[in-house]
């Protein structure tokens, strides 16, 4: 049965692609009549549409006229705590006033994420950035989606998309580092939900980083809630089981923040007892800290800009490749593992 006929499916940008055996912006810019695609592919192209009785429809016209201007964001983070940030970037990177960001909470539900999409498509977005609220892997939207999607902070689990995600066993090494350059050697750990990929990924790298300089961990990790209340439970009984121990690496800001509490209630001076490190540096709660909270950044609003570039770049035809990319984080030193002067 032909594309064309009663009963049949309609054919896409991307089927035309996948005959052609090109990507689905190079179709775009050869049924465009654009100058940058080479004859020859241009020819194939055109080829492939007929024998498809190829109409363009709402979302391909979309590509076919080029950019429309506007680009979908869409999240899971019912917080924003991680969403906010990414936003940001994407937004200093597709320029003030020149493209239309629009947002969509799918509330960590399969089928309202759906609806969104589809929502997204039938507006006739360039481009599609997927923010997930953890670093775990999350389902992948599938390949026939007609316009590039990026993946940022929660990876695709399907290695043909592009996910950029902060690279936590970089971060948990880093932590480590700093508190061992501050002359701590009996480190230990307290961390949220073991579940998170997150929190395992920051505890192998910081075991790597004690091994590299012949330490362990005082006891075993503490895992709980990522919450204020944990760090200040979890450090009351830490300290109690091994008084000696001279600094806490924490699995967030939050966890932190509960530790430094207990800290000045049990009369341990910090940072000289006891440092304490963070992750996220959210800075509501790091810079608030008494004293100041040193913390990993994990640079989401780099992220968002690398994401939005990504997505700009496909749509311009240019290959941004596949798999897993993990982004470097940085160390943000602040009073409560050095002392202020």
């Amino acid at each position: 049965m032909a594309a064309n006929e009663p009963g049949s499916r309609t054919a896409t940008l991307s089927d035309v692609a996948r005959l052609a055996g090109v990507s689905i912006a190079t179709a775009s810019k050869a049924l465009n009549d654009r100058d940058d695609v080479a004859v020859a592919t241009r020819q194939r192209v055109l080829r492939a549409a007929e024998e498809l009785s190829f109409t363009p429809n709402a979302m391909a016209k979309g590509l076919l006229a080029g950019r429309t201007g506007t680009v979908g964001l869409l999240t899971s983070d019912l917080e924003g705590r991680f969403m906010i940030p990414i936003l940001m970037g994407a937004e200093d990177a597709f320029g003030a006033g020149q493209v239309n960001v629009f947002l969509c909470d799918a509330r960590g539900d399969a089928i309202r994420e759906q609806h969104h999409l589809k929502a997204l498509l039938s507006r006739r977005v360039d481009g599609i950035i997927v923010v997930g609220r953890q670093t775990d892997p999350r389902p992948s939207l599938g390949q026939e989606i007609p316009v590039p999607v990026v993946y940022a902070y929660a990876p695709s689990d399907d290695a043909r998309d592009l996910s950029l995600t902060p690279d936590n066993y970089a971060g948990g090494r880093l932590a480590i580092e700093h508190l061992i350059s501050c002359g701590r050697t009996r480190i230990a750990h307290i961390t949220g939900d073991p579940a998170y990929a997150a929190a395992q990924d920051r505890i192998a790298g910081a075991r790597a980083a004690l091994a590299a300089a012949g330490l362990e961990l005082v006891g075993d990790p503490m895992f709980s809630e990522w919450s204020e209340h944990w760090g200040r439970d979890a450090a009351a009984m830490l300290l109690q089981r091994h008084p000696d121990v001279d600094a806490v690496f924490c699995g967030s800001d939050q966890i932190a923040r509960g530790v430094l509490d207990t800290a000045r209630d049990l009369g341990r001076n910090v940072p000289d007892d006891l440092a304490v490190i963070g992750y996220d540096n959210w800075e509501v709660l790091s810079t608030n800290s008494r004293p100041q909270l040193t913390s990993i950044d994990a640079n989401l609003q780099q992220l968002g800009r690398q994401a939005a570039q990504r997505v700009f770049d496909a749509i311009d035809g240019v290959d941004i490749g596949q798999g897993t990319h993990h982004l470097p984080v940085r160390l943000v030193i602040r009073g409560s593992t050095i002392p202020r002067r």
